[in-house]
């Protein structure tokens, strides 16, 4: 018997939804072995006090996504990371996620400058030590770093030449390499300008100038600039040796998949929403059957480009209602209140399309969480 439930519309009428099956998703022996495939975590709040994190239930996200053979990065932006979750708590997150990996349970972690007052930094010797503190306490815990981008900088560098000295000096007193991470404005507007120069090209000709500096101690870089065009570019100028883990939340499918010269690995927040799909397509090409990965991430792209349409900072409210309708959480609830950053329409949509990507693990059980939450928000159905 089908599961229907009555949804409101973008222009307020109920509407009659009908849900699909399930899809039976395997999980795999271990990591794909096509991509490197690593999952933005997202971290459960204690619905007792949004101040504060409910460990277990965050901890258990990351062991689901394990399971289904992703990698973790841990305390970024999808963590609300340079948000509601400080520099304390982040580092108490790594050294929690860390020690709970399993053997074959890859964790890259965050490490930026935001334990700094924004504002309070006078020179680039204060960013750089603020990196180091921070890079120190990963390592020291076992992570591998990812440098994160830094308001600090963005505000007091004014030229290339300022990203090239902090970032070598950082990159040099590491003791394993790291990753670097291109945040685009619309994920942060602080971020506007970022490597010294607007203009794209000019930006990514520092960012390289870095890289080529470094090789040996930049294992990759992740680039979030949600501009297929501009990855590809950039994919095709890094040096050997050093990967290209895209952060393109709405063309993904196609730059993992690749090209003639080459394809991306991927470090995404959307995967913590798809891990099931994300696995199964990575199987699928890991198998050389690349007609069923695009049939998979199809309707997964389509759901990724909704939870992340503009204001695009929101986005993490969408995954942490996914997890909320799968039951791998008892509320929908974020640190700081950040679930009121998306409305009952969208929310309903990313319910529609999650169930359309074959996401949603027990129908009956996200149409119970569905109904619930629409009640709450006094939602008439």
């Amino acid at each position: 018997m089908s599961l229907t439930i009555r949804l409101p519309a973008a222009d307020g009428q109920l509407e009659l939804y009908t849900l699909r099956a399930p899809d039976p998703f395997v999980k795999p022996a271990g990591p794909p072995a096509c991509r490197q495939a690593l999952a933005a975590a997202h971290v459960v709040a204690d619905p007792t006090d949004p101040r504060r994190i409910d460990w277990e239930p965050t901890l258990e996200q990351r062991r689901y996504l394990w399971s289904w053979g992703l990698g973790v990065a841990e305390a970024m932006d999808t963590a609300q990371r340079g948000g509601a979750l400080d520099w304390p708590t982040a580092r108490e997150l790594i050294g929690r996620t860390v020690a709970d990996a399993p053997a074959t349970g890859k964790v890259v972690c965050g490490a930026g400058t935001d334990h700094l007052i924004p504002g309070s930094a006078r020179t680039l010797d204060e960013i750089r030590a603020a990196y180091v503190e921070q890079c120190e306490a990963i390592e020291g815990a076992g992570g591998q770093v990812v440098l994160m981008a830094s308001r600090e900088l963005a505000r007091l560098a004014t030229s290339p030449g300022d990203y090239a000295r902090v970032y070598g000096a950082v990159l040099d007193g590491l003791a394993r390499p790291a990753l670097l991470h291109w945040l685009g404005p619309m994920f942060d507007p602080a971020l506007e300008g970022y490597w010294g120069d607007r203009q794209v090209g000019r930006a990514m000709d520092a960012c390289l100038e870095i890289i080529d500096a470094h090789t040996d101690r930049v294992a990759g870089v992740k680039l979030s600039l949600l501009d297929a065009r501009v990855e590809v570019e950039m994919r095709r100028r890094l040096p050997a040796g050093v990967r290209m883990y895209t952060g393109d939340d709405m063309n993904f499918d196609e730059l993992m998949l690749g090209d003639a010269q080459g394809w991306s690995d991927g470090l995404l927040g959307i995967f913590d929403g798809i891990a099931p799909v994300a696995s199964a397509a990575l199987q699928a090409l890991d198998a050389q059957r690349p007609e069923e990965y695009r049939r998979l991430m199809g309707p997964a792209v389509a759901l990724s480009r909704h939870v992340f349409e503009p204001p695009t900072s929101s986005y993490k409210a969408g995954l942490v209602f996914l997890a909320f309708l799968n039951g791998r959480q008892q509320n929908f609830r974020m640190l700081g209140g950040m679930e009121c950053s998306r409305s009952i329409p969208h929310l309903c949509q990313v319910f529609r399309l999650a169930d359309r990507a074959g996401l949603l693990e027990d129908p009956e059980l996200a149409v119970a969480r569905m109904q619930a939450h629409l009640a709450d928000a006094s939602v008439a159905t």
